[in-house]
């Protein structure tokens, strides 16, 4: 297998890799926010939480499900922040594993990447993580106040 990239070139591959993973891994799991609800331990991120209340109507009561799932619809998410949250962050994301990803493939595909290709994949990849970042501060803006946390 022929390589269109340097030395370097092969390492910022596989750390962009590490990296963009890391990010989708952190994203997509529920557990940015921990706590307890009912004498029993909650965990929350932008789309996905575990331990929740529900309202049971056929016995009048708040009951836990001690499961972990995603919001039933966008608009379930607690709130707007969130909303924006989710999408900014997952944009990043996606970002950063479609350079990822590429990278990878110009460590088996030769000709693939040139200097241009490089330093564009390189924009991309840092408005990726700028996104991801904005993102993950847009998050606690909810405020720690709130009903939900």
């Amino acid at each position: 297998m022929a390589s269109s990239l340097t030395c370097a070139g092969i390492v910022w591959a596989f750390l962009s890799f590490l990296c963009a993973a890391t990010s989708c891994v952190g994203f997509f799991m529920p557990y940015w926010l921990l706590g307890s609800q009912l004498e029993k331990s909650v965990s929350f991120g932008t789309f996905r939480r575990c331990s929740y209340p529900v309202r049971d109507e056929s016995r009048q009561m708040t009951v836990m499900v001690e499961q972990c799932g995603r919001y039933a619809s966008f608009q379930a998410i607690p709130s707007a922040e969130w909303r924006i949250c989710t999408v900014v962050t997952g944009l990043g994301c996606g970002l950063l594993l479609l350079v990822a990803l590429t990278a990878l493939m110009g460590c088996c595909v030769s000709e693939l990447i040139s200097r241009t290709v490089g330093r564009v994949a390189g924009g991309i990849q840092f408005l990726g993580g700028s996104v991801s970042v904005d993102g993950c501060l847009c998050f606690p803006t909810e405020g720690w106040c709130s009903p939900s946390v």
